[in-house]
Formats: C-alpha cells, structure tokens, sequence
C-alpha cells in the first residue's frame, strides 16, 4: 500500500480507503439485518473516496464514517459543500462514501 504524508497526515491509497469502506459489507453479506435496502454504487464510493482525500483530507482525519448517522452526514456534507465550493455531485459521491460504512 501505497503511503504519502499530506499536511501532517498519513493517508493510504484511495484503494485502501475503498476497501475500507467495502469489508464490512463484503463481511456481512446480502442477506445480513445490517444490510441497506439501497446499496451504495461502488464506483461513487470510490469516486467519493477520491474527492473526500482532495478536498476534506486537508483540513481533516477521516474518522469512523459510523461516527453520524447518515441524516448527520447529509447535513455535514451539505454545509461543508458551501465551504469548500465542492461541486454537487462530488458532495454526493462523498456522502456515499461516508455512508457507505454506516
């Protein structure tokens, strides 16, 4: 796995990040209680990833995405995307990536 330092912060590959996000769901299987009724399209969990580390990774961690709920993160997400000029549709891909673990 690839590792760069980014403003004082050690963060892997997008790779690494994506599967992450996915073990869980690849541990649980489709036919666990804790499986969403919507599954998350992996290419925009990936692609969140992504705009997460360019844009949110330089001012913070990225914590347990199952530290909010996802109506938390949507309203996270929401004010952040004024804040840092994001484009509609990566707030998106960077919602389904926080999400994509709760």
């Amino acid at each position: 796995m690839k590792i760069m330092k980014n403003n004082g912060i050690w963060m892997g590959s997008t790779l690494a990040v994506a599967m992450l996000v996915f073990a869980p769901l690849a541990i649980a299987g489709p036919d666990s209680a804790n499986a969403k009724a919507k599954k998350p399209d992996p290419m925009q969990v990936v692609r969140g990833a992504k705009a997460w580390k360019n844009n949110c990774g330089r001012c913070h961690n990225l914590r347990s995405p199952k530290e909010l709920t996802d109506e938390e993160w949507d309203v996270s997400v929401t004010h952040m995307r004024v804040r840092a000029n994001l484009l509609p549709l990566e707030a998106e891909d960077i919602k389904a990536f926080l999400k994509a673990s709760n």
